[in-house]
């Protein structure tokens, strides 16, 4: 990673989902899907599924500061999953689809609890935001087959039904971020 790019680390329900939407973000240099914030060490899709290694599905950025802010990345993050629900996101229960941001650095932590603070005082969720702000740890990239999934699959049901839609959304919404 270049000496101007930040890295920061999201979980937001399926990788598939999140990963679709950040490709396509302005500023966002790299997306690569993982597994972060477990127990276990190095552990795959099968054991994560499990719900028992701790680890949340995640997608790690690495961002250009210069053109895109982290506070613009995190409101791009909660317009695109729901942070009110404990390890769900629509059909997808577990611990591994909780809502998490996992920092690199305290400035990010600053952030991300800032972000957090001023949308439960605004009233947008009816709900308590369940986010955890932690910070990264045993992260690990998924299988080769997880990365770019919605790129090399976009008539797969899943893809289409939830994927799609929050693409479509960020589109609509941060028009001003979609890369050209």
């Amino acid at each position: 990673m270049s000496d101007s790019l930040q890295s920061i680390t999201l979980g937001g329900g399926c990788f598939w989902c999140t990963e679709a939407v950040f490709v396509r973000v302005k500023g966002i240099e790299d997306v690569e899907s993982g597994y972060s914030n477990g127990q276990a060490v190095r552990p795959g899709y099968e054991q994560v599924c499990t719900g028992t290694t701790g680890h949340n599905e995640v997608v790690k950025l690495a961002f250009d500061p210069a053109q895109i802010t982290l506070r613009e990345i995190l409101e791009i993050f909660f317009l695109i999953h729901d942070p009110t629900t404990l390890n769900r996101q629509g059909n997808d229960i577990g611990t591994q689809y909780r809502s998490g941001i996992y920092f690199s650095n305290a400035e990010q932590e600053a952030v991300a609890r800032d972000l957090i603070r001023e949308m439960g005082r605004s009233g947008i969720y009816s709900r308590p935001i369940v986010t955890e702000v932690l910070p990264v740890r045993n992260y690990g990239p998924a299988e080769d087959y997880h990365q770019d999934f919605f790129e090399k699959n976009p008539g797969q049901g899943y893809c289409v039904a939830v994927a799609a839609p929050k693409v479509a959304r960020f589109r609509q919404t941060f028009a001003r971020l979609v890369k050209p």
